[in-house]
């Protein structure tokens, strides 16, 4: 996913070590992008990659409709489960 063509209207700012800045540049310039562009685009890359399985997934039609029948099915009572969930936890 390229992010040239956006609109730039935030900024993110980074600390890191000076090897690791050098290491960017580097990589940048094999890139033939700016550091900007080269870490956007990574940064872009890995949170489509992080987020893709919260996103989007991909059910036969047996799975698919199993799936259906889950989401149609009434709410179970599930007493030890609420009794879980009520009592305090160890950090509260």
């Amino acid at each position: 996913m390229s992010t040239l063509n956006r609109s730039k209207t935030t900024r993110i700012d980074v600390r890191t070590s000076s090897s690791v800045k050098q290491l960017l540049q580097e990589a940048a310039c094999a890139s033939h992008k700016s550091v900007s562009e080269f870490l956007l685009d990574a940064g872009v890359t890995a949170a489509n990659q992080t987020l893709a399985d919260r996103r989007h997934f991909v059910l036969d039609e047996a799975r698919w409709q199993a799936f259906q029948e889950a989401l149609d099915r009434p709410v179970q009572a599930r007493p030890r489960l609420k009794k879980l969930l009520d009592e305090p936890g160890v950090l509260d």
